[in-house]
């Protein structure tokens, strides 16, 4: 889900290893019917270009009747990224969004100077046995974009470029790699794509970019002779040409980066922000609950409750 449970994004652990900038080593956090693990911000890496937050939600299995109900919650200076293997979410929001989200699909929603959304397991999913297994990711706003008007955009399978050679399939989620460009609006040089790769396949890293980064979903990769298992996250030095090489297993990868974010930004709740007073204004609107007369609304279709400002 893009809803942060803790105020503290709670970085993962770090660990240094010589042919890599940076090793993440993600913690686990139980959410109670499912697990996450998150990869971003980290001790000593806060971002991978735009990227400031990143989990990998589930794998996780649900009972029929069950499924994971995430109610409204706020954003700003931020977009959300959906991308889901299995399951799907009934994504509802403030811009008058209403989407079920698929695997292989993409929920892009632009926060800007603020939003409310939800994320619930749809009623066709929870008819049956039902599961969810995916990434969950925000990418920070440069700093014209921070009041941007809230959007949201959606995209279907067909709608991601596909590169595919032999044992090596890459479908583009965000941004532009390998010549391909996707389709949703992007602010600033970014590229996310899902990459699945057979045994004994290599992958070279795209090297128009100066950040980039790999999260390795399932199986393993070996990386200058070093091999890498599935809930591992590695950042690659700017400029180094990399090729990754799935492991006897196969593997499948989220690989993500762009352009170095101009400067840090701050991080409370599910708030980001260039300024501290930015975030102190999102809260005390978000405190008050003045649904439709401020910064923030409630989802058309999903106004019956909402999760309060945490402390």
């Amino acid at each position: 889900m893009s809803w942060n449970p803790a105020v503290d994004p709670g970085c993962p652990d770090d660990v240094g290893a010589d042919s890599i900038e940076t090793l993440i080593i993600p913690r686990a956090r139980d959410l109670g019917d499912f697990e996450v693990r998150r990869a971003l911000p980290a001790p000593k890496r806060q971002m991978v270009g735009p990227f400031i937050f990143f989990d990998q939600a589930g794998p996780a299995e649900f009972l029929t009747g069950q499924g994971v109900d995430v109610r409204p919650h706020p954003h700003t200076g931020l977009g959300t990224v959906t991308y889901l293997f299995r399951g799907d979410f009934h994504h509802r929001d403030s811009t008058g969004a209403d989407q079920v989200i698929r695997p292989g699909e993409l929920n892009w929603m632009v926060a800007g100077r603020g939003v409310t959304h939800s994320e619930r397991t749809s009623a066709t999913a929870r008819s049956g046995p039902n599961s969810l297994f995916g990434i969950q990711t925000w990418l920070a706003l440069p700093d014209a974009q921070e009041d941007m008007t809230p959007m949201f955009e959606h995209f279907g399978r067909q709608a991601l470029p596909v590169i595919e050679d032999s044992g090596v399939t890459v479908r583009l989620i965000l941004g532009n790699a390998y010549g391909e460009t996707a389709p949703a609006q992007m602010f600033t040089d970014t590229f996310y794509a899902d990459v699945a790769l057979e045994a004994g396949r290599r992958l070279p890293m795209p090297d128009d970019h100066e950040d980039r980064g790999i999260y390795i979903v399932e199986g393993s990769i070996t990386v200058a002779g070093q091999s890498f298992d599935a809930g591992q996250m590695m950042v690659f030095r700017p400029g180094d040409r990399i090729t990754v090489a799935a492991g006897d297993r196969g593997a499948r990868l989220m690989i993500l980066g762009g352009a170095t974010f101009p400067g840090p930004r701050y991080i409370w709740w599910n708030f980001v922000a260039s300024s501290r007073e930015r975030i102190e204004q999102a809260k005390a609107e978000w405190r008050a609950e003045n649904w439709g007369r401020g910064r923030f609304d409630l989802p058309v279709d999903d106004r019956d409750e909402h999760i309060p400002l945490p402390g």
